[in-house]
């Protein structure tokens, strides 16, 4: 696993790729747009479903799998909170720079504004699945899960675009299926 330190915090300068929770057990893996849209419980898939997606972009995983109580990190990792998020974009200069200094300059769609991956994170835009259970906006976005709930039914998320250099912070169904990223205990 490749692994960056940024400021004081060192980041997996990757997108997770477990299907396998610490302790050994599967995390379900779910194709079905019905099925993923009616979960209440941890699972994963690769982008439209397609595995060769995850070699590149990592899988997407549900709120559910970033908080099982199992562990979706390996060992010495955890999911970072919101805080966290904020600490790594503060130290990349704040929420209307830290984007570009976050993304890779490859597999973007143009204009992939101010992207030069400075940072070495070489964030992904690996797409979401929504609560319905249909995938969108590879190449244009990355969606990285928090581990810190918003309310009863949604959680943070940190967003990057294709055509901002800014680093945005939104809640949303604990259903979609974003990225995740890990860093260090």
């Amino acid at each position: 696993m490749n692994k960056i330190k940024i400021g004081k915090q060192w980041w997996m300068a990757e997108n997770l790729k477990v299907t396998r929770y610490r302790n050994g057990d599967a995390i379900a893996g779910v194709t079905g747009e019905n099925a993923w849209a009616n979960l209440s419980s941890g699972a994963y898939c690769s982008y439209g479903n397609d595995l060769t997606s995850a070699g590149t972009y990592g899988y997407l995983y549900n709120w559910f799998a970033v908080t099982d109580p199992r562990g979706l990190a390996p060992e010495g990792w955890h999911i970072p909170s919101n805080a966290e998020w904020q600490t790594l974009i503060d130290y990349l200069g704040g929420d209307n720079v830290a984007s570009g200094k976050l993304k890779e300059t490859v597999h973007w769609n143009s204009p992939n504004t101010g992207a030069t991956n400075e940072s070495g994170f070489s964030a992904l835009p690996g797409g979401y699945r929504n609560d319905n259970g249909r995938f969108d906006s590879i190449g244009t976005n990355a969606h990285f899960w928090s581990s810190t709930e918003y309310d009863r039914g949604y959680a943070w998320y940190h967003a990057l675009g294709y055509d901002t250099s800014g680093a945005r912070r939104y809640d949303d169904y604990k259903q979609h299926g974003f990225s995740v990223r890990c860093v260090r205990d």
